[in-house]
C-alpha cells in the first residue's frame, strides 16, 4: 500500500527538479574530486589496456611487442603463417636436415608468401567471401603445419 502511495506521489521516479539537483551537486562537487580521482582512472585504464593486450598477444600465439604487427580480421592467420615461416627456419638451420628437407622448406615458402597475400587481399573482400578465404587459407595452414611437424620429427 505504501508503495502504491509513493507511485502516486512521484518520490520514486526521477524528476525534472531531482535532474536539475543532482547537476547542480556535480557542478559543485565534480571540480573538487575530478583531481583527485583522474590519476586513479588513467592508471586503471592503463592496466585495463596491458590486461587486453596481453589477452590479444595470447590469442595469436605471439608477444606482446609483436602484437602490432598483426592486425586486422586476418591477424590470427597472419600470425600462424609468421610461426610457420619461423619453423621452416629452423628446420633448414637443423642439423638433421635432409635435401628432402631444405627443398621442403623452399617450396613451402612460396606457399606461405602466396597464402599471405590471400589473407591481405581478403581484408577488403564482403564477409561471405573473406571467410571463404580465410577458412581455405586456414586448410592449407593446418596442412603445412603437419608437414612440418612431422619433418621435425614430432
Amino acid at each position: 500500500m505504501a508503495r502504491k502511495a509513493k507511485a502516486v506521489d512521484g518520490e520514486g521516479r526521477f524528476t525534472p527538479k531531482k535532474a536539475k539537483n543532482a547537476v547542480a551537486v556535480a557542478k559543485v562537487v565534480g571540480p573538487a574530486v575530478l583531481p583527485v580521482i583522474a590519476p586513479y582512472a588513467v592508471r586503471a585504464a592503463g592496466a585495463a589496456r596491458e590486461l587486453y593486450d596481453r589477452y590479444q598477444a595470447k590469442k595469436l600465439g605471439v608477444a606482446v611487442d609483436q602484437l602490432g604487427e598483426f592486425s586486422g580480421r586476418g591477424a590470427a592467420l597472419h600470425a600462424r603463417i609468421a610461426g610457420l615461416t619461423q619453423g621452416l627456419t629452423e628446420l633448414k638451420k637443423s642439423a638433421k636436415a635432409t635435401d628432402a628437407d631444405a627443398a621442403f622448406a623452399k617450396d613451402t615458402q612460396g606457399t606461405l608468401e602466396q597464402l599471405s597475400a590471400t589473407v591481405r587481399a581478403s581484408e577488403r573482400m564482403p564477409a561471405a567471401r573473406r571467410k571463404a578465404a580465410h577458412r581455405a587459407v586456414a586448410g592449407e595452414l593446418d596442412q603445412l603445419e603437419g608437414k612440418l611437424l612431422h619433418r621435425l620429427g614430432i
